[in-house]
């Protein structure tokens, strides 16, 4: 039997977490401070410890110093709170297998258990097997502890903000039922994720999780992509195709961007709702289904609805609860703790160290929009990384160009000059559009803080029509 001891100062979480791990096989032990945890440890060997970041009595780092100088082989994993996710990542690379940030889920930690259990029992075969001289263990060590510090799951960032605590709630609320669930968020802000994570913390998540962008489906080949079809059943189906219903029987199936789905298709959706059945497409029989549904879209559906674009009745049944993700300029609070997870992730990629964001990029960051949200800053960190040699500091010369004309051009600094000074007469057709081209064009530049690549986009042109304008148009800043 396996020997867990779990530190933290909440007797709650010590009584939930000792029962629970206890149920799985585990022998375990509860204490509230991290003195007590050194004595008990002096006693008797752990295997695993389950140590909380922040104690009465000492703080998580020098607890890991104090537990690996009595027992070096003892697995750690700090368990954080919001703030704390950042300081967990740091004590990961001093020693520490993983962290588990709260609120905590029993599937995650159990789950988490036993990789970092199937983990050392791996290691310890493969040194056994290849065995190091004393004069290579301390690069041996090395070798060991950095994999080990490597080998993770990406983890799901909840985010500090009051937007992302709320987000967070709503998906610990609703996991556990099967609630049909609508998610609405701008492009970016990780729709997919939230539904993974709801499906993970779910009853079916043993079972899959299969995802379908209906925004890639046409007309003609959604049906047979949702609800499959025989062989033969049209033009070019050579074989039998199983769909995407019947691929996620028991577990859940998301479809983003739902909106885009025509209206024979809602139609057939709808049915399949009420009646728990499917037809494939070329056949008449009808096959259960047990599927829990997520859907996601960039707009409000409600909307669609009373523009005619979505069915009201197919709305209702998907409405049973909808989670919002609010964009990355509404939780700048949380760009630290995604800027962090995104380093750690392309350092795991390219296999390299990453040295610090500077200051005048941290003030970028906190500046800038972020109209592709989350997606965009992991690509841009993607990115700087890349552009960066290691162990250096990532500068503004590491980040895409629209980014540093918008940070280096802000409106306080921008003045627009210039005027149009080919207008001579008002009634002129062409006098008259041009004007209004140009004051179009000013406001553009206004509302979007002079980012021309942004004002381009919103224009619905390309950058060199936008910079022929302006020249053409006087506009000067």
């Amino acid at each position: 039997m396996k020997n867990i001891l779990i530190i933290d100062d909440e007797i709650n979480i010590c009584t939930l977490l000792s029962k629970f791990l206890s149920k799985h096989g585990f022998g375990v032990d509860t204490t509230m401070t991290g003195g007590a945890a050194l004595k008990m440890m002096k006693e008797k060997a752990y295997d695993l410890v389950l140590c909380d970041y922040r104690l009465k009595d000492t703080d998580g780092a020098q607890l890991l110093k104090d537990i690996h100088q009595i027992h070096p082989s003892t697995i750690v994993i700090i368990i954080t709170g919001y703030t704390d996710v950042r300081v967990a990542v740091e004590m990961v690379k001093n020693g520490a297998y993983d962290y588990l940030s709260k609120p905590l889920y029993p599937d995650e930690i159990l789950s988490l258990v036993h990789k970092a259990f199937a983990h050392k029992e791996s290691e310890q075969e493969r040194m056994a097997v290849q065995p190091v001289d004393a004069g290579s263990a301390p690069e041996a060590r090395e070798t060991l502890l950095s994999r080990n510090q490597n080998d993770k799951n990406d983890k799901y960032v909840y985010g500090e903000s009051e937007g992302a605590k709320e987000l967070s709630r709503q998906i610990k609320l609703v996991a556990p039922t099967d609630y049909s669930v609508i998610i609405f968020g701008e492009t970016g802000t990780g729709k997919e994720s939230v539904a993974h994570l709801t499906h993970h913390h779910s009853k079916r998540n043993t079972q899959p999780f299969v995802a379908l962008d209906c925004g890639s489906l046409s007309k003609e080949l959604a049906a047979s992509e949702l609800f499959g079809h025989e062989k033969g059943s049209f033009t070019g189906a050579i074989n039998t195709k199983i769909g995407a219903f019947e691929q996620a029987q028991g577990g859940t199936l998301f479809l983003d961007e739902i909106s885009n789905l025509s209206y024979d298709t809602q139609v057939a959706m709808l049915r399949v709702l009420q009646e728990k059945v499917i037809r494939r497409v070329g056949s008449l029989k009808e096959i259960p289904i047990d599927v829990r549904i997520i859907v996601a879209s960039n707009e409000k559906l409600s909307e669609s609805v009373q523009r005619g674009k979505f069915r009201e009745d197919l709305f209702h049944r998907l409405n049973e609860f909808t989670i919002y993700i609010p964009p990355l300029r509404e939780r700048r609070e949380d760009l630290t703790l995604f800027t962090a997870a995104f380093v750690r992730q392309v350092e795991k990629e390219l296999d390299k160290s990453c040295g610090k964001i500077s200051p005048e990029v941290w003030d970028c960051f906190r500046q800038y929009n972020w109209p592709g949200n989350i997606r965009e800053l992991k690509n841009v960190i993607r990115r700087a990384c890349l552009l960066t040699p290691e162990m250096q500091d990532i500068t503004m010369s590491a980040l895409p160009l629209e980014m540093k004309e918008s940070f280096l051009q802000t409106p306080e600094e921008v003045h627009v000059s210039g005027e149009l000074a080919m207008i001579s007469n008002d009634n002129d057709l062409k006098t008259v559009a041009l004007q209004a081209e140009y004051n179009k064009i000013i406001n553009v530049l206004k509302e979007v803080k002079y980012n021309k690549t942004k004002a381009a986009q919103v224009l619905n042109i390309d950058r060199k029509t936008l910079y022929n304008k302006l020249r053409l148009l006087n506009i000067n800043y």
